[in-house]
């Protein structure tokens, strides 16, 4: 070890082996890198792409910070190259020889101020703002000079790399399969302006276009760094805008799927549809009918009024059969869904105003069978001879059978024949003419 210099000391032999060997191995790493960034294909796609936005800025910065790097590479070279001849002069070095290895290896070298990095060298020579013409910088300053600036660039290529690599083939699988959708669409009549389908398929349409267009011209805007990382390419693509799109698609889909189900089943559907109301209206022809009846044969009964055909159900079951006709899958879908739900309703109205209307008929057959299942209960027990039951049975079957029938009055000689009928039944019983059989008859 010599005597201290403007470098330091004076490196011995074996340091200055060492120091070369450690230079020289960085000299191969950056080399090395830069050949990778070179031949790297998201350098070669940004060098061809027509760039806008925060990619056009990065990239603008980063082929700057490459064409330093070459520029301080060639700078460094040279000066280990000239290290290593004074390395290679004499197998044992002289105190010259280390003086000089010491200066080239830890002294500052002057570096032209085009290849300094961005304010690294703020200020003129007499204290002035503006760039320096030169920099003295040792060699191990260079290699953290071309280490970050190789950092910066490799950090813009691989970013945009995997932008390009993610996304611009999604959107165009996604943008087929919307061409599918489209031709679907068509041929079910599902366009913009006539279903709301269509107007969302048409703004996925110019939302992936507009997408892929600023994928392609600005993927930067696209990526997302990784949180804590300081990695060159740390980080995902940001797909965000490309998951909308899909699920918007893909709703669209079941949207097209369903007017193409209409398409498969309108027929059949439109004749169940024809069944119904038309069960509908016959029920309702059919209680008009027993209505008249009702008033005819039953007196002091108030009869509800029996109202009329669906005729607005039935203008839309044309509307839909017409629909169907003119392939409007889009307009027929809603249509049939609304009727099929509106006739079952109908339908259920109309059994309702039939039962309503029959009802006192329904009460004078209850009236007839309890009076006949009495009598012949009592027949049963050898009463049928009895006068006062023999002149109830027939008062309570007059009113039953004649028109118009008073089923309050004929309810009530209904039940005084079931009275006096069990009243006997229950005397005779007592009297021990033997165990009638009473089953069955009871006050009601």
């Amino acid at each position: 070890m010599g005597p201290a210099g403007p470098t330091g000391p004076v490196m011995s032999r074996e340091e200055a082996d060492r120091a070369l060997e450690r230079l020289t191995a960085e000299h191969e790493a950056v080399e090395s890198s830069l050949l990778a960034l070179q031949d790297h294909a998201g350098r070669r796609l940004l060098e061809g792409a027509d760039l806008t936005g925060i990619t056009a800025r990065r990239w603008a910065e980063a082929e700057e910070a490459i064409t330093r790097l070459w520029n301080v590479f060639e700078h460094y070279s040279g000066a280990l190259e000239k290290a290593q001849e004074v390395r290679e002069r004499r197998r044992w070095p002289s105190r010259d020889d280390l003086g000089e290895l010491t200066r080239l290896l830890r002294g500052p070298r002057t570096v032209p101020g085009s290849v300094l990095p961005e304010g690294a060298a703020p200020g003129g020579a007499d204290g002035s703002e503006g760039p320096r013409l030169a920099e003295e910088v040792t060699l191990g300053g260079l290699v953290e000079w071309m280490n970050g600036w190789y950092a910066q660039a490799l950090d813009v290529v691989a970013a945009a790399d995997s932008v390009w690599s993610a996304l611009p083939a999604r959107i165009d699988m996604l943008a087929a399969e919307l061409r599918r959708v489209r031709s679907l669409a068509h041929s079910v009549g599902v366009r913009p302006g006539e279903h709301p389908a269509g107007d969302d398929l048409e703004r996925t349409t110019e939302e992936l276009t507009a997408l892929r267009g600023e994928v392609v011209s600005d993927p930067l805007a696209f990526w997302t760094p990784a949180g804590g990382s300081s990695a060159p390419g740390g980080g995902r693509p940001d797909t965000s805008r490309y998951d909308r799109a899909a699920r918007q698609l893909e709703d669209i889909r079941r949207e097209i799927d369903a007017v193409l189900n209409v398409r498969q089943d309108s027929e059949q559907r439109l004749m169940n549809l024809r069944d119904v109301l038309s069960r509908a209206d016959r029920t309702l022809a059919e209680a008009r009918e027993a209505r008249g009846e009702v008033l005819a044969k039953i007196a002091a009964s108030e009869v509800p009024a029996v109202s009329g055909p669906a005729t607005a159900l039935h203008e839309q079951l044309t509307a839909a059969a017409e629909y169907r006709r003119r392939s409007q899958w889009h307009r027929l879908s809603p249509l049939l869904e609304s009727l099929e739900q509106r006739a079952d309703d109908e339908l259920d109205r109309a059994r309702a105003q039939l039962a309503a209307v029959t009802a006192p008929l329904a009460v004078r057959a209850e009236l007839r069978g309890r009076l006949d299942a009495y009598k012949a209960k009592v027949a049963q027990q050898g009463m049928a001879g009895d006068r006062m039951l023999i002149e109830r049975y027939d008062a309570a079957r007059r009113m039953l059978w004649s028109a118009p029938c008073d089923l309050r009055a004929a309810e009530d000689a209904v039940l005084r024949y079931q009275h006096a009928a069990q009243d006997v039944l229950l005397a005779r019983q007592d009297g021990g003419g033997g165990p009638a059989r009473a089953e069955g008859v009871a006050d009601s």
